[in-house]
């Protein structure tokens, strides 16, 4: 397994790229004005869907923070690398590609 403290350092960036990204669309989530005076209905559709969008890809984002936060802990713990679900071993490659995950494969295929 890599360094512990090289594993807390990606995953502190990809939280702070995930905040940053998260501050610079705040604005998309924004509510939308309806007054039909300003914008015309088409515009108006446009800018819900674009704000619908948006608070979605939030919510992804939010979760994959608290992701992140859950594998820091589990650093912190003594845990990291071990699955939440049945505690086997969390194979290399697979916290290589995301130093987040939770799980086992077996345990992650059996969740859906």
């Amino acid at each position: 397994m890599q360094d512990r403290e090289a594993i807390r350092t990606r995953l502190k960036a990809e939280r702070a790229l995930l905040e940053q990204m998260s501050q610079g669309a705040a604005e998309l989530r924004a509510p939308v004005d309806v007054d039909q005076q300003s914008v015309g209905r088409l515009s108006r559709m446009d800018s819900l869907q674009v704000q619908a969008m948006a608070l979605a890809t939030e919510e992804r984002r939010r979760q994959q923070i608290a992701r992140i936060d859950a594998a820091l802990k589990r650093l912190d713990e003594g845990t990291y690398g071990e699955c939440v679900i049945c505690g086997g071993t969390i194979a290399p490659k697979r916290l290589e590609l995301d130093p987040a995950v939770p799980t086992c494969i077996t345990c992650a295929a059996r969740s859906g």
